[in-house]
């Protein structure tokens, strides 16, 4: 992710409420894997009659389950794609915000210069990005605290202070963050840096919860559940920046770090954090030579390892794509390219910012629609994808009624 600027509850339920949508999924996808669209039903349950009135016909009550499975059963396409696009257009004007969205992208990531002054200005902004308030789009931004704010507001220590503090307090000041983001209409934070730093000198230690993976672990269970009850966390940089030194933003950071060190050493945060009930993981533009070449934002190896061996369900999205042209790697000097190649590989959400020009999202949904139809992307790939988007979009559609 591009970075210029720099009520919790107490009871065990905050994280298996956060992670309601992940044990849907997996229900979801298990069973379209196996049964043909059923766009035609109407609901899987009904109410329980009365015992004061048995004679009545309950009404059916359509499970989240068979709501998923209708929307993405009526998506044409082009309307899948789309929804597979997280997008971003630059300024604070709400009009042309909402005539973007209104081309039925998956959501959209508030960058610095689309931040208002005040928080009233950026919920009405918030507001008019929804099209559908049966299906909001996913609103994110990366609200870490400390040198990754966009809420000028947010007067929240960030993991370059709490790393030294109690895991208690991450999960205070993450509470309060999640808070002001809901409040002023963002439901997505890409926040939670669980990259576990090589040493104090690491490009990325300032913004991790430090060198330690079992104390980082720690405080990223605590962030997850801390802000579960406001806003959908994310995880990042997956596979883990940390291990990976250099900044993203102008290269491919790599490391020749082996899988089974890999997972002693860098793989506990994130592990904590699935289990903490995360929704969402961010794929880095990172690569661990030893397990595959290839960025993991665009490699089935750690797409696997991440559903597999770390048992995550919930939606994968990528780093901003624009980063990997930035690279100056021929290889993925095409953003379009770089999307259908990364969903093919497993994500579900790809970031578009408009480094790449005028409507990048628009010019990459049509290259997923056209690799659809060549052939480079299973169209199975692409429903699949669409339906965990959905999944959540309506999960966070019934957490704010």
């Amino acid at each position: 992710m591009r970075v210029f600027t720099r009520r919790a509850h107490a009871s065990r339920a905050v994280g298996r409420r956060a992670g309601a949508v992940v044990l849907l999924l997996s229900t979801l996808l298990a069973a379209s894997a196996c049964a043909p669209d059923s766009s035609s039903a109407g609901g899987s349950g009904a109410s329980a009659p009365s015992a004061h009135t048995p004679s009545a016909e309950p009404a059916p009550i359509a499970s989240p389950h068979s709501r998923v499975q209708e929307i993405v059963a009526r998506m044409d396409l082009a309307q899948q794609a789309s929804a597979v696009v997280m997008g971003n257009t630059p300024g604070a004007d709400p009009v042309a915000m909402r005539a973007m969205m209104s081309r039925g992208y998956g959501g959209f990531i508030l960058m610095g210069s689309n931040v208002p002054a005040t928080p009233g200005d950026l919920h009405a902004m918030t507001a008019a990005l929804t099209i559908d308030p049966a299906l909001p789009p996913l609103i994110a931004t990366d609200e870490e605290g400390g040198d990754v704010v966009r809420l000028p507001w947010d007067d929240q220590p960030g993991a370059d202070v709490l790393k030294t503090q109690p895991a208690g307090a991450t999960r205070a000041a993450f509470a309060r963050r999640g808070m002001l983001l809901a409040q002023s209409g963002v439901t997505v934070n890409f926040g939670v840096v669980a990259d576990v730093a090589s040493s104090p000198d690491s490009f990325i230690y300032d913004r991790s919860f430090g060198t330690d993976p079992a104390a980082a672990a720690e405080r990223v269970d605590a962030a997850v559940r801390g802000e579960a009850s406001w806003v959908s966390t994310t995880l990042k940089h997956f596979p883990g920046h940390g291990a990976a030194e250099g900044d993203s933003h102008h290269m491919i950071p790599s490391t020749g770090m082996d899988l089974e060190t890999w997972h002693s050493q860098v793989a506990p945060p994130f592990l904590a954090g699935i289990r903490a009930g995360a929704p969402i993981v961010m794929m880095g533009h990172l690569a661990y030579t030893a397990v595959d070449a290839q960025p993991a934002s665009l490699s089935p190896r750690w797409h696997q390892i991440l559903r597999d061996d770390l048992g995550f369900r919930g939606v994968i999205v990528t780093d901003d794509l624009d980063m990997l042209v930035d690279s100056g790697d021929p290889a993925y000097a095409d953003e379009v390219s770089d999307a259908v190649q990364a969903v093919v590989a497993g994500s579900d959400l790809v970031l578009a910012l408009d480094g790449a020009g005028p409507d990048t999202a628009q010019k990459i949904a049509d290259g997923l629609v056209a690799a659809v139809r060549s052939g480079a992307l299973p169209a199975d790939r692409l429903r699949e994808a669409a339906t965990r988007v959905i999944a959540l979009r309506l999960d966070i559609a019934d957490r704010r009624h």
